[in-house]
């Protein structure tokens, strides 16, 4: 008996949960719907209660429906508008969250290979001439606590931050490459300004001396540059050395590059590889260009 009036209770509990979830799906229904969708769902159900001559019953519809859209349809109309704010809200969110936390993974592959370049410059110097590795060792430590901040920002930085990042790291590659390494810089004033993502040119200048300048036996020269095309910014860096191949694969420095424009432009921004006429190597980083004030 005991057993039985479990059940009964427990179909019964079950029976009203799902009764109120049809009530509720009907209420949201009927906050949302167009009244001349209203108008259309009376008439089928009058004509189908006609036939079964249960007028009253379609009356009674009628009359609940139209009384519980008029007095609160807009309250619960105002609170599905305000979930759906809340949970496009919540996506929104996530994904921005998933975004940083991508560009942070792509970023922090490309950090420590300048650090570990270096280190192993350093390593090298100190056999050799350990004057000079003590003075790109004190170089490293001013270059870092100026820089790491930067380097690390999640919302990226100016070109000006990134143009002053470039000048140190390749203040310590000539100290290795000697002559062999000529530098130029021509980035106007006014470009300071503009937000730049962090460590992209410092990627494009490292490509160029480990790819390009290095294997080159007289070294040779890089040209750091930028100007404003239409609405667009364009970072160059271009060098002398030896050249790429166009259609081998890219290394994971210049992917990341990609990936990361990718990520923070869309289709409004891009990577372009070039093989001057003259030899070496042409590489701009185009993303589309939104001046700051300068203070």
């Amino acid at each position: 008996m005991a057993t039985t009036m479990n059940k009964l209770l427990d179909f019964l509990h079950d029976a009203m949960k799902e009764a109120a979830e049809l009530w509720w799906r009907f209420f949201d229904w009927l906050a949302v719907t167009e009244w001349r969708r209203l108008y259309l769902v009376w008439v089928i159900v009058f004509i189908g209660m006609a036939m079964l001559r249960s007028e009253d019953v379609a009356g009674w519809f009628i009359f609940i429906s139209a009384s519980v859209k008029i007095l609160a349809g807009g309250k619960r109309r105002a609170e599905l508008a305000a979930m759906r704010a809340t949970r496009e809200a919540d996506v929104a969110t996530l994904e921005k969250r998933l975004t940083e936390a991508q560009m942070a993974t792509l970023q922090a592959q490309i950090e420590p290979h300048f650090l570990f370049n270096t280190l192993a410059l350093i390593g090298q110097l100190i056999e050799t001439d350990p004057k000079e590795a003590a003075r790109i060792h004190t170089n490293l430590i001013e270059y870092l606590r100026a820089t790491l901040p930067q380097m690390r920002a999640a919302g990226g930085g100016t070109l000006g931050k990134q143009v002053e990042l470039a000048r140190a790291y390749l203040n310590i590659m000539q100290a290795r490459m000697k002559e062999r390494l000529q530098v130029s810089f021509d980035v106007p004033q006014q470009l300071e300004y503009a937000p730049f993502p962090p460590m992209m040119l410092l990627t494009l200048i490292e490509n160029s001396i480990k790819h390009g300048l290095e294997p080159k036996i007289e070294g040779g020269r890089i040209e750091v540059a930028a100007r404003q095309v239409g609405k667009q910014l364009f970072v160059d860096v271009l060098d002398n050395g030896v050249g790429f191949d166009l259609h081998a694969g890219e290394g994971v420095g210049l992917s990341n590059i990609r990936e990361r424009l990718q990520l923070l432009y869309g289709a409004d921004a891009q990577l372009v590889l070039e093989a001057p006429l003259s030899g070496g190597a042409y590489a701009s980083i185009r993303i589309p260009y939104n001046p700051l004030e300068k203070h």
